[in-house]
């Protein structure tokens, strides 16, 4: 166990994938930090020391597969049972018996389905940038390859084992500097330029990534970070859980239509496709989250939403946790 400067603990723990790497800053309930692709437990890092200073255990993780967490080799290994299975072990290694779960991307999934999974473990669930929408209709990789038209959408093009690796992997950096530019409210491409969530097919999905400039959010210092990660580690591990969504829609199956009943928070962006593509997922939440709390889709935010506009971000998470863990 290390302690840095700022009185964060990095630590690992026991889970069914191997470890856990973990941050964890403060006591009090236990808040499970969850984050997306392709990013880190950095990615909380506003997070930590603010619900700290609230009162609350603030826990990060690197999941499965990516930072210093295993990387099982089977590509099984990435499907949703087993990140939320992850989860529940992290919560129960920590001592305690239940947590709340927050998620953002790629984390709001699985902080979702770990509330549907494990409602005993956790007791509150709080969705950043991508809305809950119950498992249900068709085989997701059919509704991708439906989307792309004379394109391929991103998730199709990641699915693939090898060919998204062999763009990124030889200029890491780079690569994951466009795509977090694509997707920030300061960086991406104008509503009459091509959507970087497609590619030409046969070619590669940092043609549409815009170049010259970091977000406002992200310094050269906070991308060497992420950057590192990924090169040690490789994506295959990130990638892997798109490489699961079918299986997952199977594994899935007894929580067709399943609604959410724990108290429950949604924050967006409003310049997020993610937001605006799932609208109606976000009109549905009187009928599948009858729990929620509150639902928030902030003005002039992009997709890295903590990150962005980590303030505002910050103040309603410790809003409704106060309600959540009351």
């Amino acid at each position: 166990m290390t302690r840095t400067s700022t009185d964060a603990t990095h630590r690992l723990v026991p889970s069914p994938a191997g470890r856990i790497h973990l941050v964890e800053q403060g006591t009090g309930p236990l808040v499970l930090l969850v984050h997306g692709f392709p990013e880190s437990w950095f990615s909380w890092r506003h997070q930590l020391p603010a619900l700290a200073a609230a009162g609350y255990r603030a826990v990060a993780i690197d999941v499965r597969g990516y930072g210093r967490s295993s990387r099982p080799g089977d590509a099984a290994a990435y499907r949703m049972r087993e990140l939320v299975a992850d989860n529940a072990a992290v919560v129960h290694a920590l001592g305690e018996e239940s947590a709340v779960v927050v998620g953002h991307d790629w984390g709001a999934a699985i902080a979702a389905n770990s509330v549907l999974i494990k409602p005993d473990v956790f007791r509150a669930v709080g969705l950043l940038s991508v809305p809950y929408a119950p498992r249900g209709g068709l085989r997701p990789s059919d509704v991708f390859a439906r989307m792309g038209g004379n394109e391929e959408f991103y998730v199709s093009y990641f699915q693939e084992p090898g060919r998204a690796e062999a763009e990124i992997e030889p200029d890491v950096r780079g690569w994951l500097a466009g795509f977090y530019a694509a997707f920030s409210a300061d960086t991406m491409p104008a509503p009459k330029e091509a959507d970087p969530h497609f590619v030409t097919r046969g070619g590669r999905l940092r043609e549409r990534f815009p170049a010259g400039r970091l977000p406002g959010w992200l310094s050269d210092d906070d991308l060497d970070v992420y950057a590192a990660e990924f090169e040690r580690t490789g994506m295959t591990g990130a990638l892997s859980l798109y490489r699961n969504m079918d299986r997952d829609w199977e594994d899935l199956a007894d929580f067709d239509g399943a609604s959410i009943t724990q108290p429950s928070l949604f924050i967006g962006g409003a310049l997020d496709a993610s937001t605006t593509w799932l609208a109606d997922a976000i009109k549905a939440y009187p009928t599948t989250l009858p729990g929620l709390v509150s639902s928030h889709v902030l003005d002039g935010c992009g997709h890295w939403i903590q990150q962005e506009r980590r303030d505002e971000v910050n103040q309603l998470l410790i809003n409704w946790l106060a309600f959540a863990t009351g």
